[in-house]
């Protein structure tokens, strides 16, 4: 008889989400990472939550739409069984728009928001105003959403592992149960390899913390980079540029790397640390 009856690996925000709600459901669950909590895409400085935009609906619009309208439920259930912060908060975004013929999508994209977003969230067209944490926005106008939110990923993986913690749940040990996969790149490679077909692909993420007091101002988006707060805690903002990358190079060493150390104000949230076994 299996002594317990899931098994997840991988210690990242999406492992221990699903280990979360097995356990919510009842089941008992134990967690198997092989390095430490957030040894992946988990542990940068990045935490943004955002929609699709409300156009060419599909089902995948849909699921995602449904999650993020379940998040503020789900991230502060998770706050209150560890004890703890995720740093969840649904602020919203801002986008700035090029031209007039932008300005003319975005209208008809908030029109369609209307239907699609079932009044539960906004997407609409506002005046700039000009103040300093705005996105410049050459038409003079910007795109608003109310469904954005952020999440500190290292707060997050604190609580997550507190509340798995407080509900019985094991962390470490040998393979039981019905095992899920949640090993990020790593294990696309592996599921490429072992099927021989494409199993997905990478994103690498270029993230700077600077200093910026943002901790309760929107998200803002322009061009190729995403601007939003990167901790509650922190005076810090985060400026992110992302590419899509091939999954044969994602466990390449990088050349001539460099290490940037950055200071930030406020006091740091405490943090809770779980050893695997």
């Amino acid at each position: 008889m299996a002594s317990v009856d899931v098994t997840v690996r991988g210690a990242g925000i999406f492992g221990l989400s699903i280990a979360w709600a097995c356990l919510r459901r009842g089941a008992k669950v134990r967690v198997i990472e092989t390095a430490h909590p957030g040894a992946g895409s988990s542990g940068g400085p990045v935490g943004a939550l955002s929609p699709h935009v409300p156009e060419a609906w599909n089902a995948k619009k849909a699921f995602q739409l449904d999650s993020l309208l379940l998040a503020a439920d789900w991230w502060t259930e998770v706050d209150s069984a560890s004890g703890l912060s995720s740093g969840y908060a649904r602020l919203g975004r801002l986008q700035p728009l090029s031209d007039d013929r932008a300005v003319a999508a975005a209208r008809r994209r908030a029109d369609e928001a209307q239907v699609l977003w079932q009044g539960r969230a906004e997407w609409r067209v506002i005046p700039a105003a000009g103040a300093d944490w705005e996105p410049v926005s050459p038409s003079g106008w910007l795109v608003q959403d109310t469904l954005s939110a952020r999440l500190s990923p290292r707060l997050a993986l604190a609580a997550l592992l507190g509340a798995l913690t407080a509900g019985g749940a094991q962390l470490g040990g040998a393979e039981d149960g019905r095992v899920i996969h949640a090993t990020g790149v790593s294990g696309l490679v592996q599921l490429s390899q072992a099927l021989g077909l494409p199993g997905g692909s990478g994103v690498r993420g270029q993230a700077l913390v600077r200093r910026f007091d943002g901790r309760h101002a929107p998200r803002s988006l322009g061009g190729r980079q995403r601007d939003g707060p990167a901790e509650p805690d922190d005076r810090a903002q985060v400026i992110e540029r992302l590419e899509t990358v091939n999954l044969a190079d994602v466990l390449q060493p990088a050349v001539n790397p460099r290490a940037l150390i950055v200071q930030r104000d406020g006091e740091r949230a405490h943090r809770r640390q779980v050893e695997f076994q």
